[in-house]
């Protein structure tokens, strides 16, 4: 077994993970003296508005308030206990992305709606697979959008990695097939597919996602060995919906969140985790090589909270 992802992020990360929760506005919430009515009701709302869903609020809220109702608390405690109340729902889907030698290349499918980030996803995890000493194929997947192929094959060459790519508007389960066929004879260790994000309709997309994984099993059985959904955290509650139709048309292995930098609803990690389960690998916060990186389940809730970073 060969385990990725697990390098410490670089210096900054955590602090712009911090300054990107930060517009949820919890922090302005968790200046209060006294644990009262009114003060529990506007933290239920504020994270409830943060996205992690009425119900997961209720919870944290009902937690966070035990034995403390109406008491004197500190705003730096509230914060330590509201972030230790969040990580307990988060650490259970901090897994990182274990594959497995003996599946030579181990078979990545990538998933999501165009706008994601998924392309860009795709090129940053292979630059960090290489520097982590893998030898990958990246595999142009999203047929549809020339610029798509483009992109990628800049990310490619940047991680020196295999590309395969087809004429724009190819059929994208061939090119998986071939991409797969070609990453056995160069003795890549992974191969990442890319795959389109938008057909004329949801049914068309899914039906292409099945039909990849459908044809690269006639090389490989046990292909794809891991199924990413790229989800986009601007979207907010959308994101369960993604989750569920996707996963639908093909069984998903694990999430990565992007776009943390732009929104106020970094909760709806907390709304996944408490629904799905599915493990959540990366995080993003930025268009730069080093913002993508392994999901920490205490760092991001200490840094939704603005309760500095972990110990």
């Amino acid at each position: 077994m060969r385990t990725f992802g697990e390098a410490p992020p670089p210096p900054g990360f955590l602090e712009r993970l911090k300054t990107s929760l930060s517009k949820t506005g919890l922090g302005e919430i968790l200046t209060k003296k006294k644990l009262d009515a009114a003060a529990i009701a506007e933290l239920e709302e504020a994270l409830i508005r943060a996205d992690m869903g009425t119900v997961q609020a209720k919870i944290i809220t009902a937690a966070v308030a035990k034995n403390r109702y109406d008491a004197e608390i500190s705003g730096s405690e509230l914060r330590a206990v509201l972030a230790r109340e969040i990580a307990a729902i988060l650490t259970p889907i901090q897994k990182p992305l274990v594959m497995d030698d003996s599946k030579k290349p181990f078979v990545i499918l990538v998933a999501g709606v165009n706008g994601t980030g998924k392309t860009t996803t795709i090129g940053k995890m292979a630059k960090r697979l290489a520097e982590e000493g893998a030898k990958v194929t990246v595999a142009a997947g999203d047929t549809f959008r020339a610029a798509a192929i483009e992109q990628l094959k800049v990310w490619a060459d940047r991680a020196h990695a295999q590309f395969v790519a087809t004429k724009a508007g190819g059929d994208a389960a061939g090119l998986a097939y071939e991409a797969l066929e070609k990453a056995r004879a160069n003795g890549s260790d992974i191969l990442l597919i890319d795959t389109a994000g938008r057909l004329q309709n949801k049914a068309g997309l899914m039906a292409e996602l099945e039909k990849i994984a459908r044809v690269i099993k006639k090389l490989d059985p046990g292909a794809p060995h891991a199924v990413l959904l790229v989800l986009d955290a601007t979207t907010g509650q959308n994101a369960l919906n993604q989750v569920e139709a996707f996963g639908a048309a093909v069984p998903l292995t694990g999430l990565v969140m992007t776009k943390l930098d732009g929104t106020a609803r970094g909760g709806i990690l907390v709304a996944l985790a408490a629904r799905f389960g599915l493990p959540v690998h990366y995080i993003g916060v930025g268009e730069g090589e080093d913002d993508l990186q392994p999901f920490v389940a205490g760092d991001f809730a200490n840094a939704l909270v603005g309760a500095g970073e972990q110990k």
